[in-house]
């Protein structure tokens, strides 16, 4: 194992914002900064993503769950608003889209990747 800490810190102040891209889901307007990556399957359990006001992301099925922190503005999950500073916890197999009407910025732990359902 690699002991050197430095390896394991994401400066996510010093990344850009990319766009996310999904093949065939509509995400204009969400951008996303990798935390992690996982060695096995190449993709990041854990990230940042970015809603620009009006951005949405569609109804969809966590397999295994997902953790969520609002660190900025504020999103819609299932008709509840939740603010800067609201944790969330989806148990495996829950569904449900997510939309923001002012902008917001989300911290996400999703084990395995979604499925999309609508």
């Amino acid at each position: 194992m690699d002991t050197n800490i430095q390896n394991y810190i994401a400066a996510t102040r010093s990344m850009a914002w990319m766009p996310l891209t999904e093949e065939g889901v509509d995400t204009r307007g969400i951008y996303i900064k990798p935390l992690r990556r996982d060695e096995r399957t190449g993709r990041a359990p854990s990230f940042l993503l970015k809603f620009d006001p009006g951005a949405q992301y569609p109804y969809h099925n966590h397999p295994a769950g997902e953790e969520l922190l609002v660190l900025e503005g504020s999103c819609i999950i299932e008709g509840v608003e939740l603010s800067a500073g609201d944790y969330l916890y989806t148990p495996p197999g829950f569904r449900h889209s997510v939309r923001s009407e002012t902008g917001c910025t989300l911290f996400f732990m999703v084990p395995v990747e979604v499925e999309i359902l609508a």
